[in-house]
């Protein structure tokens, strides 16, 4: 028997083991809705600055932005899997793909939690328990934001920007896997739930700090089709730089508002206010796109296989 079932529901009928699933079945179509709808409602109500922004753009270049930042959200679902993976649960390609990219669409929703609960719900049809989904997410953070500022030292240099060695150290010894098993263990414990069965090992963390990486480099390349004139190392560095500073908002739906005025001060020195706000607004369209992009195909492709 499962530790999450009753022992009515694990005695009970057919009827009674089918009714969760589909209120479960129907709370997950009207998420899936609801964040379509605020995806597209960011994509309207940027619509006089979308079309500035993509008119300065030629085909090849918005193709090869948006490939770059399909490439770049693949680097953060195999940092999420590998993080899973170590937590005891490894999940094939297809259904961590489907998992990972429909449920990042709630970020388009107001509130942080959004995606989540998504991934609990859908991981958990998987068989992976929701403390380890939950594990494996509000991991991700510290080293997106650890790899974010270590790439923005390393491109846009440390005279200018050495004061985020101020967040390092922290943010180093929240990737330690004895310090993140520990914090982990006291918050299961405290919502009183079960311990994770498998603590994240050091092998683990250092596959997962590889692929995001990977994907500051693939975001890099997104925003240097869009402005070429940069150069690509910068654009790395500007791209980490204005994420970092819009994940740190909360509140805010993916950051929106927050990463697109870091990223017009960044580009100011290379190119006019109002090159760089279009920039911004295109950067922010590009990746609202691959957004969509990869939940579509991931959803696609875990339906053929059955997932």
């Amino acid at each position: 028997m499962r530790a999450e079932e009753s022992p009515a529901t694990a005695t009970g009928g057919v009827l009674q083991r089918r009714r969760p699933r589909g209120v479960r079945g129907l709370v997950r179509v009207a998420f899936l809705l609801v964040a379509l709808g605020f995806g597209g409602w960011a994509v309207a109500r940027e619509w006089d600055g979308v079309v500035a922004g993509f008119a300065r753009l030629s085909a090849p270049a918005l193709a090869g932005s948006l490939v770059a930042v399909v490439a770049a959200l693949l680097g953060a679902m195999l940092t999420w899997r590998t993080l899973l993976a170590d937590l005891g649960s490894p999940l094939p390609l297809r259904p961590a793909a489907k998992v990972f990219f429909v449920g990042q669409l709630g970020k388009y929703i107001p509130g942080a939690l959004w995606p989540v609960l998504a991934q609990m719900e859908m991981g958990r049809d998987l068989g992976v328990p929701r403390a380890r989904s939950a594990a494996a997410f509000f991991l991700m953070m510290p080293i997106q934001l650890a790899t974010g500022l270590l790439v923005t030292l390393g491109t846009l240099g440390w005279d200018r920007y050495g004061w985020l060695l101020l967040a390092l150290p922290a943010l180093l010894v929240l990737l330690e896997p004895k310090v993140i098993n520990a914090v982990i263990a006291f918050g299961l414990r405290k919502l009183k739930r079960e311990p994770l069965e498998r603590p994240l090992t050091r092998r683990g963390m250092l596959a997962a700090l590889g692929w995001a990486l990977a994907g500051w480099i693939a975001y890099g390349v997104h925003l240097y089709f869009i402005v070429p004139q940069a150069g690509l190392v910068f654009a790395v560095g500007a791209f980490a730089l204005s994420w970092c500073l819009g994940i740190l908002t909360f509140v805010v739906p993916a950051g929106a508002g927050v990463r697109e005025v870091a990223m017009v001060a960044v580009l100011a020195p290379h190119v006019t206010d109002g090159a760089a706000i279009a920039v911004a607004l295109s950067s922010r369209i590009v990746i609202i796109l691959g957004d969509l992009t990869c939940a579509g195909l991931a959803g696609i492709a875990a339906r053929r296989s059955r997932v």
